[in-house]
């Protein structure tokens, strides 16, 4: 089976028997030479990671709990109000926030944005005609016009933490300049009381609900709230008019529990939590990656031949891939490359150019002549259909060397 296969002038000479072969594998030294700057560099950054999450961790633990005493917590206020006859509960369901509203019950919203579009609905459903105060911290533009409809919170924030009353709200005026700052609100409510502006629009706002005698009272930043803020300015006393109004303060920190599962019990999913800005970034984070993987493709060019880092015997090439033919039982692509070889060295001896040694019309006809034989069995041995089986195949063979062997007759 390899009699045909074997190109023609390619006869190296054997490579030398006592060199040993040697492994171009790359060892594990010189894996490590080339990925210890890649590893370091991923080392560095879990670490750095992990200690930036430590010290945010640290610092900001218990951010407004009034349970907390570390410098975002605020326990202070529920102590001061404490001394003032007001009492504060703490509740971390939706279930539990409405089923507080009341007339007498001023309802602190701690992360509005943490609720689902479903909660906010329903929280303000509960709270519109309760002729109680619901403060939302912080609320964002995908909460605020839910949770209190007609306000609006601007896309730009405040430029400054320190800001002045400029309202006749009373609560207020007493408090005089707080570090309130954060979201900037617009309102429609013509009632509507808008203090502590920043760039003419609000940080704080209350709005009296339209029955019921509640109101809704909205602020930009959770800053005078802190622990460790609320000796600053006129602080204290603000957030203690805010939440003092009322016998009882309920206190709505949001947990995670209470964000997967709505009152009816039904379980939101993973992507549900995700916020939509996070659904762009993964789109554009792909489109980015397959740009960057068709402009790393298209650097490669051209494949470049090389040189062979050792010598190959002919017969071991021609071996090696009569053994592939072999395995993949493919005998019509081996009759195919014995008889184009055949055909490629048998045209020069009749006269017949290379370029057309593949073309019946021109190869058998000087073939005949050549050898005064059948061109219909020539044409049979030479473009005839592939072989059905290995003896087939091997008759092939030996048909072909006996008619290369005739032409080169003299």
């Amino acid at each position: 089976m390899t009699t045909g296969l074997t190109p023609p002038a390619t006869d190296t000479p054997p490579a030398a028997p006592s060199a040993p072969a040697t492994s171009t594998a790359p060892g594990a030294r010189l894996l490590w030479t080339r990925t210890r700057g890649i590893v370091l560099a991923v080392v560095l950054i879990l670490v750095a990671a992990v200690a930036m999450a430590a010290v945010r961790s640290q610092a900001r633990h218990g951010a407004l709990d009034p349970r907390s005493a570390d410098p975002y917590g605020s326990h202070a206020v529920a102590a001061l109000l404490a001394d003032r006859g007001v009492s504060t509960r703490v509740v971390t369901s939706l279930r539990a926030a409405r089923a507080a509203a009341g007339p007498d019950i001023t309802l602190l919203v701690a992360s509005p944005d943490l609720l689902t579009h479903r909660q906010q609905a329903r929280l303000h459903a509960a709270t519109a005609h309760s002729g109680g105060r619901t403060v939302l911290v912080a609320a964002g533009s995908r909460s605020v016009e839910r949770l209190a409809p007609g306000v609006t919170a601007d896309p730009a924030t405040s430029s400054g933490t320190t800001l002045e009353p400029s309202c006749a709200l009373p609560e207020a005026r007493r408090a005089g300049s707080a570090d309130t700052g954060g979201i900037r609100y617009t309102t429609t409510h013509v009632d509507a009381d808008s203090c502590y502006p920043s760039r003419r629009l609000a940080t704080l706002l209350r709005v009296p609900a339209t029955s019921g005698g509640g109101d809704t009272v909205v602020l930009g930043a959770p800053d005078i709230l802190y622990n460790k803020r609320l000796d600053q300015q006129g602080n204290a006393s603000l957030a203690l008019q805010l939440l003092g109004s009322r016998h009882h303060l309920v206190w709505y920190l949001p947990s995670l529990s209470d964000a997967l599962a709505t009152d009816d019990g039904e379980r939101k999913s993973f992507l549900d939590l995700l916020p939509s800005g996070w659904l762009w970034a993964t789109l554009q984070l792909f489109v980015a990656a397959v740009l960057a993987a068709f402009w790393r493709a298209r650097r490669f060019g051209p494949l470049v031949p090389e040189r062979l880092p050792v010598a190959i015997r002919a017969s071991e090439t021609v071996e090696g891939r009569a053994r592939l033919y072999r395995k993949a039982d493919a005998r019509d692509r081996a009759a195919a490359a014995l008889r184009s070889t055949t055909r490629t060295r048998l045209a020069p001896l009749v006269g017949v150019p290379v370029a057309q040694a593949h073309a019946p019309e021109a190869l058998l006809p000087a073939l005949s002549a050549h050898l005064h034989g059948d061109g219909q069995a020539l044409h049979s041995l030479l473009f005839g259909p592939p072989p059905g089986d290995d003896a087939a195949l091997v008759a092939l063979t030996d048909q072909l060397d006996a008619l290369e062997r005739e032409v080169r007759r003299p």
